[in-house]
């Protein structure tokens, strides 16, 4: 084989070399994601009623694990779809509606008190709901419930 020919192969080679070693598998079972959420529930306790974590950033999505005692505020992403795997609890799901109270809470991030008349869905544990971009949410716990889940940050816009 000429020089010529084998510089690019190797590059491509290594590049994948380089790929294979940097990937790795992340893989959580329910049963641990509960468990690690023990300490959200002890700083919900200690703040607001929500906690959450980010497990792990990818280039266009990352993870987060969650939980709430009281219902959160409006919300409305730009840029990131919301998943939710609901791990635990019960909670209401509102979308659609105009946020109450509306400000920027940073770039792409928008906040409000509430949603107000949106669509409101029921989920339990083991449901998965999906939150395009641009579509305004909230989480209602029903008053001494809880939810925990796991969520997926999904970039669809730039």
């Amino acid at each position: 084989m000429s020089l010529k020919k084998l510089i690019p192969a190797a590059a491509i080679l290594f590049t994948l070399g380089v790929s294979a070693q940097t990937m790795k598998l992340d893989h959580w079972t329910p049963a641990q994601l509960l468990e690690r959420a023990q300490h959200l529930r002890q700083q919900a306790a200690q703040g607001d009623g929500s906690a959450s974590e980010t497990l792990e950033k990818y280039p266009h999505h990352y993870t987060m694990l969650a939980f709430r005692s009281h219902s959160g505020g409006g919300e409305l992403h730009e840029n990131y779809a919301d998943l939710f795997y609901i791990l635990d609890g019960n909670a209401t799901v509102v979308t659609g509606g105009p946020l109450v109270d509306r400000h920027n809470s940073g770039p792409g991030e928008v906040r409000g008190s509430s949603v107000s008349s949106g669509s409101r869905q029921e989920v339990k544990g083991g449901d998965v709901v999906h939150i395009p971009a641009g579509m305004t949410h909230q989480m209602i716990v029903p008053e001494g419930s809880t939810v925990t889940y796991f969520v997926v940050k999904v970039q669809e816009k730039e």
